[in-house]
């Protein structure tokens, strides 16, 4: 059997400039990230623990909190990749399995975060098309969004910008802020989707 190809290698691959882009985002760089930024993934997380609905955590993690999550993704060969502008990493973009049972295996749930000064600029979506990329030639077959709070419009608006389709809503689910959130659940088909049989080196039938 033919095996599955390296999702990580796909993104080692895409380290690259965007070059074609207006004149403010023309010095950001899409690259797998290292632990060197570490420190910066986890202050753009935590503002958004702290100020945002797109995540139900409350209390920011510690930056050693976000290197074992990032281990995780590693450790699974899926893409854990940063948007860099003049030497500064501004956003991050991840999948991890949807749940952690081996036969979701195929069926990815992606995260973007992007540093409050540089969010509406191009860099969610820059980063969600590396990592659809890199997820697509891996062998994944179903990308999925939990998307916290339905006037998370900056998040809902980025996956429709990417394809993705509205799958359901779950009322009232979280509590943050002193007001009951929903999560909106979308979806998105990759490469032959259910079509054909995944393509695989272990057997974990």
């Amino acid at each position: 059997m033919e095996s599955r190809k390296s999702i990580s290698g796909v993104a080692d691959a895409q380290y690259r400039q965007i070059n074609h882009l207006p004149l403010f985002m023309a010095a950001l760089i899409i690259r797998p990230s290292t632990e060197d930024d570490l420190p910066a993934i986890t202050a753009i997380y935590g503002h958004h623990v702290l100020h945002g609905t797109g995540t139900f955590e409350t209390t920011p993690p510690s930056q050693t909190d976000m290197h074992s999550r990032r281990q995780d993704v590693l450790g699974k060969d899926l893409p854990y990749l940063v948007a860099e502008r003049d030497g500064v990493t501004v956003g991050f973009a991840y999948a991890n399995w949807f749940k952690p049972r081996p036969a979701y295996r195929f069926s990815t749930e992606d995260s973007v975060y992007v540093a409050p000064e540089h969010m509406g600029q191009g860099v969610g979506v820059a980063l969600m098309t590396a990592l659809l990329e890199a997820l697509e030639a891996g062998g994944i077959r179903h990308v999925m969004a939990v998307i916290g709070d339905t006037q998370n419009h900056g998040s809902i608006n980025l996956h429709r910008k990417m394809g993705f389709k509205e799958a359901g809503v779950m009322h009232g689910c979280g509590w943050k802020f002193n007001r009951w959130l929903d999560i909106v659940f979308m979806e998105r088909t990759l490469g032959d989707g259910t079509n054909t049989p995944p393509v695989e080196s272990i057997d974990h039938t």
